[in-house]
């Protein structure tokens, strides 16, 4: 059965203005919320571009039942892996396991700022998967950990604070190659478009019976 699901602009709106949003969202009803992790705004009219973690923070405060989840945030350039786990993490507890981490291959409108070359974007689904596995062993929770990787390593880092419930992980998916990893190694996908074909790709590469969370638009005035 479908549910219906609230998304969080941060690039219109403030902080404050967005945990008053989230709040009104769980009282109308929303199955789910999720929010945008950009660093700026997609265009300067919006205006708006406020710590996605943080605002996640204050919600998990401000709420009672709806989940939460990023959508999705880049662990690849902007933020390593390491840290991300640790927020996801951090999230976890304290909303009481509400907390979904969505995760995709980033856009260079974001994660330019840190001032790193912006990877093709075969390269950039390599770097996703490898970050996959990092965040993966640092929720396994087994002791320090350390990898050594192609695009990342991993020295004797570990979650001091584990929630009760391990973070689901969610892969943004726009084609074959990203499809393969969400079905392969996340348990659920992600689309910013709701197209079948996606859905079959996922299906295909093992994501057969998971879930998947797709957004479509909507508008909404009293005056047509």
């Amino acid at each position: 059965m479908a549910k219906f699901g609230y998304t969080m602009m941060c690039e219109q709106s403030s902080a404050r203005q967005l945990v008053r949003d989230i709040v009104a969202a769980e009282g109308a009803g929303f199955d789910f919320s999720v929010i945008s992790d950009h660093y700026q705004p997609w265009l300067e009219s919006q205006g708006h571009s406020p710590y996605a973690w943080s605002v996640l923070g204050a919600a998990a405060q401000a709420t009672e039942r709806i989940p939460l989840m990023t959508y999705v945030t880049c662990p690849i350039l902007r933020y390593h892996p390491a840290v991300v786990a640790q927020k996801a993490a951090t999230v976890q507890a304290l909303s009481g396991n509400r907390f979904r981490l969505g995760l995709g291959a980033g856009e260079n409108l974001n994660e330019h700022v840190v001032g790193k070359r912006w990877p093709p974007v075969g390269e950039r689904h390599e770097m996703l998967s490898e970050a996959l596995d990092v965040i993966s062993l640092l929720f396994d929770g087994d002791g320090p950990a350390s990898l050594r990787g192609k695009h990342f390593q991993l020295d004797s880092a570990r979650l001091w604070d584990l929630p009760e419930q391990r973070v689901p992980v969610g892969v943004a998916v726009s084609g074959p190659s990203s499809c393969r990893l969400a079905g392969s190694k996340a348990d659920l996908m992600i689309a910013v478009q709701a197209q079948a074909e996606l859905g079959e790709m996922f299906d295909a590469a093992g994501g057969a019976g998971k879930p998947r969370v797709a957004q479509v638009a909507v508008a909404y005035d009293r005056d047509r």
